[in-house]
């Protein structure tokens, strides 16, 4: 008879394997939306570089089709690599660790359904603790993406992920590849809870409607509910993520905070908002699709 600890160290490498190669599919699929938002969280207000005070990227086909002219359709996929080390690490742990840490939580003798409050509380956990060992990747993409079209002459700061990687520690040092670590951890535990406990309980509220099968439609449904929640609470947060990990000048997550709402408003912490939704409403379907259809394969 198989050892149970075995067993359970198998179960979890299967649901390791299934949650990276999900989470590495929608990336590949939706990577130039999260290029779009970038650019757009990115993008100041006060005056473009030309000081010209226009907007060079407006809305999330308007930024996609000025990075296709200006860069090339490539610029579309850039810092692709570093989001497939990315989603590898990330979306691999946050997913993988779920279901053991929502069963800790509620006990090995727990019979119906899991509350609501444990689901959020074990996908917090499990977003935290993935980013705070993939903040590395992170970085790397975010600055690979937010690099635009550059004056003739001038050269890139990153020839590529992996020069990004070594040029980063040797002018910055090793810790730097951990900047904007507090608002990452954030950010990604909230849209974590947002994805994988709206998820759950999206599909679980489905399935006990007549009619409705654990099926592709139900988890379409469930996909979608989860990357729109997500959006809605990690909004504010992305943006200042994205703007700390894009941007040295500011001194530390609260500056950032300030500096972006004493300028720019309130609004600013929903710029992007649609080419995030864009984003993260198909990355969710995406993901949970082909992890549903991936865990079948395993038997899970």
């Amino acid at each position: 008879m198989a050892d149970p600890q075995s067993q359970t160290d198998f179960s979890f490498f299967q649901t390791f394997l299934c949650s990276a190669f999900a989470a590495c599919i929608a990336e590949l699929c939706t990577i130039p939306l999260d290029v779009a938002k970038v650019r757009l969280q990115l993008q100041k207000r006060a005056a473009a570089a030309d000081g010209a005070g226009q907007s060079k990227y407006r809305g999330l086909l308007g930024t996609i089709t000025t990075i296709a002219r200006e860069e090339g359709l490539p610029a579309l996929w850039k810092g692709v690599i570093a989001g497939l080390h990315r989603q590898c690490i990330y979306g691999g742990l946050r997913i993988g660790l779920y279901d053991p840490v929502k069963l800790y939580l509620v006990g090995n003798n727990f019979v119906g359904d899991i509350p609501l409050h444990q689901k959020i509380l074990a996908a917090l956990f499990t977003g935290a603790l993935a980013i705070s060992v993939a903040n590395p990747t992170d970085l790397v993409k975010v600055r690979l993406q937010a690099e635009g079209k550059l004056p003739a002459g001038v050269p890139r700061r990153y020839s590529g992920t992996l020069d990004a990687y070594f040029t980063i520690i040797r002018q910055e040092g090793l810790i730097a590849l951990w900047t904007g670590i507090g608002p990452n951890i954030a950010r990604n535990a909230i849209i974590n809870a947002a994805e994988l406990a709206s998820y759950d309980q999206v599909k679980q509220m489905i399935l006990k409607i007549p009619g409705f099968l654990d099926n592709v439609l139900t988890h379409l449904l469930a996909g979608l509910g989860a990357g729109f929640f997500a959006v809605c609470i990690g909004s504010p947060v992305d943006v200042v993520k994205s703007r700390m990990m894009g941007d040295s000048t500011y001194k530390n997550t609260f500056d950032c905070f300030v500096k972006t709402l004493k300028n720019e408003g309130p609004f600013a912490f929903y710029k992007g908002f649609l080419p995030n939704f864009g984003r993260l409403g198909s990355w969710n379907v995406v993901m949970f699709l082909t992890l549903e259809q991936a865990r079948k394969l395993f038997g899970l």
